[in-house]
């Protein structure tokens, strides 16, 4: 059974987003899965890969979509963003110097910030961009 489901709570109404979102659930999933499947510390590595990949690519769209529609809250949703990915890279920097980061840690880290971010936050650009004409 997936740790997380995707579902319409989870949806900011950007379908370029939620495509990406949907992207960060299966890879929340596929930890959960390992860890289950007790390869978990195998998987934690490639984990933080895919995550340092995503976290590029998704966050330069959203911060992009931002700076061209004049978002009012761009400087505080970068902010988060930047969190983040410094969290991330002091997961993957313990992980390269063989203090391996508790999968579990990582796993609920993850799983908590998909939903605090994507429920608190981008929920609030998915109606500004709504409002742009932006689906």
């Amino acid at each position: 059974m997936a740790l997380m489901t995707w579902n319409d709570a989870l949806s900011v109404k950007v379908g370029e987003f939620d495509d990406q979102h949907k992207k960060l659930v299966n890879l929340v999933n596929n930890l959960h899965d390992a860890m289950k499947s007790g390869q978990g510390k195998e998987m934690i590595g490639k984990t933080l890969t895919a995550l340092i990949d995503y976290t590029q690519k998704h966050f330069a769209a959203e911060e992009r979509l931002m700076k061209q529609h004049c978002y009012p809250e761009y400087e505080e949703h970068k902010k988060e963003h930047n969190m983040l990915v410094l969290k991330v890279l002091d997961f993957k920097t313990g992980f390269e110097a063989g203090k391996a980061p508790l999968t579990q840690d990582v796993l609920t880290f993850l799983r908590d910030w998909v939903v605090k971010h994507i429920q608190g936050i981008d929920k609030k650009y998915g109606v500004f961009f709504n409002s742009k004409g932006v689906k």
